[in-house]
């Protein structure tokens, strides 16, 4: 197929390196075109704007990284809404607002495209391997009809009802891991101070009742003081607050979320915002 890609920070160029060792013809855009030399040594094609995306492709990908960014990218002067051409695909992997997945979606409907939220979930290291869990809305025979294209960077892929579906999903997923990564780090930080060693009770605690990815993966870096990104700190309140505004809508307390949130807030004011989210375990040492 041929095929368009937006955004090819941490996460997309290792899912644009999937659809081309498969042999899809790839033209990419990002704003920042140095950190594509490796995709277009690759064998992607770099281009000027989502315009020339929208021009050349049948399938576009966007992985963008602020709602307000995916506003640009779809509904701009030169974005995807107003230049691709009908019967185009748009699938926005994305984490973003739940309302504006409706928005495109409508917006799409109305001019002969078809279009899916598909936020993801798996880090790099799941999108190195392949292995990302997508959760998508929109319509249902669009999905099954690009499923074979999921599949070659994605394990878990599930569809998850109407446009804004797969948002709302992505929330629940990133509600989850908020709590979970408090734990993590405090599990860690208990540890220390008993004295034990931080490895050695992971490899008790990883694989019972209180594992989870976040503690596989994420707590050897916290020990070990890795806090390159495979997901950024600022990306991760971004999502928070998306859910917090949806559960405030609704009228709903989630008081966990709340508190992760505000620890996250307190880590990226300390400056630690272009790190990982295992950088959460400054909150403790500072």
């Amino acid at each position: 197929m041929k095929i368009g890609f937006i955004g090819t920070g941490v996460m997309g160029s290792s899912l644009v390196k999937h659809l081309l060792d498969h042999e899809h013809e790839v033209s990419i855009f990002t704003r920042t075109a140095k950190k594509a030399e490796s995709l277009v040594k690759a064998g992607a094609f770099l281009v000027d704007s989502p315009q020339q995306v929208a021009n050349n492709c049948e399938l576009i990908f966007t992985m963008v990284g602020y709602p307000a960014d995916v506003e640009e990218v779809y509904f701009g002067e030169r974005g995807l809404l107003g230049n691709t051409k009908k019967g185009t695909i748009l699938v926005d992997l994305t984490t973003s607002q739940p309302q504006l997945a409706q928005r495109i979606f409508e917006a799409a409907t109305l001019k002969g495209l078809h279009a899916l939220d598909a936020p993801v979930s798996g880090g790099d290291i799941g999108a190195k391997n392949g292995v990302l869990s997508i959760m998508v809305g929109g319509e249902k025979e669009i999905f099954k009809q690009i499923s074979p294209v999921f599949n070659l960077f994605g394990e878990n892929i599930v569809f998850q009802g109407p446009a804004g579906s797969g948002q709302h999903t992505k929330m629940c997923n990133q509600i989850n891991i908020a709590s979970t990564m408090i734990g993590v780090c405090e599990s860690l930080i208990y540890a220390e101070k008993a004295g034990l060693d931080p490895e050695r009770v992971l490899r008790s605690i990883s694989s019972g009742a209180a594992g989870s990815w976040s503690l596989s993966n994420l707590a050897p870096k916290m020990i070990n003081e890795d806090f390159r990104p495979g997901f950024y700190i600022k990306h991760f309140i971004k999502d928070m607050k998306i859910a917090a505004e949806e559960a405030e809508n609704w009228g709903l307390d989630l008081p966990g979320l709340r508190l992760s949130l505000s620890m996250y807030e307190k880590v990226a004011a300390q400056g630690h915002e272009e790190q990982g989210t295992q950088a959460l375990v400054e909150y403790y040492r500072s």
